[in-house]
Formats: C-alpha cells, sequence, structure tokens
C-alpha cells in the first residue's frame, strides 16, 4: 500500500500546483509530488519533487503535450512551509522531458502571436520591397529527424500568393537555449524568394526556442531533441531558483 503523503507534503504540493497553474495559459492536467519525511521538512530538505504535466499552454500559444520534470535534495527555508510556501534557500538541478506534437506546433504557427511575428517581415521579391501576410501555414514531424513546413505566402503589395515549402533538421545550439535548422531542403515549388523561405526557417527556430518553455525561477537547457513521426521529444537539465507556489 503506497504511502499518503503529510500534511506539509500535501501543502506543499497544492501551493506549487496553484504556483505554477498561474504561470501557464491553460492545463489540462498537473500534479506535483513532493517526498520527504516531518523531520527532515522541519531541517528545511525536500528528497524529491515530481511534476508531471499534460496539455499545459506556454507563452506564444505554445501547448506541450505533456512535460516531466525530476529535482533532487532541495534546500528550502523551513519557515515559509508554514505559509504554504516553497522558498529554495539555494539553486539546485533536475532533469525535465518535454513532448511536442504536430498538431500543437500547427496551432501556435497559426496562432495571432506568430501571424503577427511574420506579417511584421519585409522581404526582397525581384528586388522589389514586399510585406508577406503566412496563410496556411501547415507544420510537420515526417520522421528521420526532420521537420518540414508547408506555406502560401500572400504578397500585400501585389496580392499573389506563393507557396512555399521545406524541410530541414532540428539541432540544438551548444548552450542548450536556442534550436536551429540545418540542412534546409526546398519544396519542389519554384523558390520566388530565399529572405521569404528564411523568414519562415527563423520563425520555426523561434518558435521552438527552449526560453518558451521557461517558468519563472525554473529556466531548461536542452542536452538532445529527438525527431519522432508526429512529435518532438526534449530531454533537459532545469535549472531551479524558485518553484512558483501560490500566493497568500
Amino acid at each position: 500500500m503506497a504511502e499518503s503523503p503529510g500534511l506539509g507534503e500535501q501543502a506543499l504540493n497544492k501551493a506549487a500546483e496553484v504556483g505554477l497553474s498561474s504561470q501557464l495559459d491553460e492545463v489540462e492536467n498537473l500534479d506535483v509530488n513532493i517526498k520527504t519525511d516531518p523531520l527532515k521538512l522541519v531541517q528545511g530538505q525536500i528528497d524529491t519533487v515530481s511534476i508531471e504535466g499534460e496539455g499545459l499552454v506556454m507563452q506564444k500559444d505554445l501547448r506541450v503535450e505533456e512535460m516531466d520534470m525530476q529535482i533532487q535534495s532541495v534546500a528550502i527555508n523551513p519557515l515559509s512551509v508554514a505559509f504554504g510556501k516553497i522558498e529554495l534557500t539555494k539553486p539546485t538541478v533536475g532533469s525535465a522531458r518535454v513532448v511536442l506534437n504536430e498538431a500543437d506546433i500547427n496551432r501556435a504557427f497559426n496562432s495571432d502571436y506568430v501571424r503577427s511575428q511574420l506579417q511584421n517581415q519585409k522581404i526582397q521579391v525581384n528586388g522589389e520591397t514586399r510585406t508577406i501576410n503566412p496563410q496556411n501555414v501547415d507544420f510537420h514531424l515526417p520522421g528521420e529527424g526532420k521537420v518540414a513546413l508547408n506555406a502560401n505566402i500572400l504578397l500585400v503589395e501585389t496580392g499573389e500568393t506563393h507557396p512555399v515549402a521545406f524541410e530541414a533538421v532540428p539541432r540544438v545550439s551548444a548552450n542548450g537555449k536556442t534550436v536551429s535548422l540545418e540542412n534546409v531542403e526546398y519544396g519542389k515549388s519554384e523558390e520566388i524568394s530565399p529572405e521569404l523561405t528564411k523568414a519562415l526557417v527563423d520563425q520555426t527556430s523561434e518558435l521552438l526556442n527552449l526560453s518558451n518553455f521557461d517558468l519563472e525561477g525554473m529556466t531548461l537547457q536542452v542536452n538532445s531533441l529527438k525527431v519522432e513521426p508526429g512529435k518532438l521529444i526534449l530531454q533537459a537539465q532545469a535549472h531551479v531558483e524558485q518553484i512558483p507556489s501560490a500566493e497568500n
């Protein structure tokens, strides 16, 4: 029979769940599980903090299918426990796994935020400056380590619509904070402007940047990015200065 959490653990679990939820636009399921014993808690020690979430909508309309985070050996201010808070006395490091699926990345691409980012861009087409307006952005994860994107781009000044398509291999930067697209292969459609494809490549990289998944007091440094058919899986190191908890 599983041990039921003590009153101190329960209060901290709830405080952390409320605090984390307050930083997210939407939450389908969020479960925080803090393990320690009462004696350690009084001394300001927590053995493990486990955070499991599903359907978390972060900033920029980016939905995360799954997020699992494990943090060990957490030192806290024992007095903060009385107020239902988890106040770390020193930073700690944990591990995190983030799963993004194709449909959610597509949703983010077609969100008002990303569309506004792209619409602000001016590009050169045949020597003329044009304003772009993306239509029907379609993002795919075909497997084989690649991402693929198809879009129709409206050139506002002329009313012309041009198809743009590319496949590329996402790579995590050495600092674990940004994703760049390498080995870009263009689609069969006639390439009207290298700047046009570059704008979409850059926006794809920006959307996958790991700072989008940071929460207050918690940042991720990605160790690996795996592309599977229909989903992206990120394995990361979590740097934790504070675990958000409920405000009293």
